[in-house]
C-alpha cells in the first residue's frame, strides 16, 4: 500500500495525516517533498501524525530524520504523533526514540507549539 498524505492546519500547526507505508522509493521521496514544500512555504510547526503507518524501513527512518534535520535548519519544528507499536518499536531500536517529540494526544501536540 503506498502512502497517502493529507495536510491540514490546526491552531498555527500544519498537520500531516499519514497513511500505508513509508518505505524506499515512493513512499519517501513523497514525505520528503510534502516536507519541503511545507517548510518552503513557511511552515514552522509541522507535525506528523502516524497513526495510519502501519509500516516504516530503514529509508523511511532516514526520511524522518532527514525531514527533522531541514526542518531544525529552517527554524521549524516537526513532532510525531499517534505512532502505530511497530512504528514506536522501531524507533526504540534505533534510540530514535530519544530525537522526536512523540506524542498519543493530538490535542497535547499542538499546544506542545506554543
Amino acid at each position: 500500500m503506498a502512502l497517502t498524505i493529507a495536510s491540514r492546519e490546526v491552531d498555527g500547526v500544519t498537520v500531516l495525516d499519514l497513511g500505508g507505508r513509508i518505505t524506499l522509493g515512493e513512499g519517501s521521496v513523497q514525505l520528503r517533498e510534502a516536507i519541503r514544500d511545507l517548510i518552503g512555504k513557511g511552515s514552522k510547526n509541522i507535525l506528523l501524525n502516524l497513526g495510519d503507518v502501519n509500516y516504516i524501513d530503514s529509508s523511511g527512518l532516514g526520511e524522518l530524520v532527514s525531514a527533522y534535520t531541514t526542518a531544525k535548519n529552517q527554524d521549524a519544528t516537526l513532532k510525531l504523533l499517534n505512532l502505530t507499536k511497530k512504528v514506536k518499536d522501531v524507533l526504540q531500536l534505533t534510540k530514535l526514540y530519544t530525537v522526536f517529540d512523540i506524542y498519543d494526544n493530538e490535542a497535547t501536540a499542538i499546544a506542545s507549539y506554543k
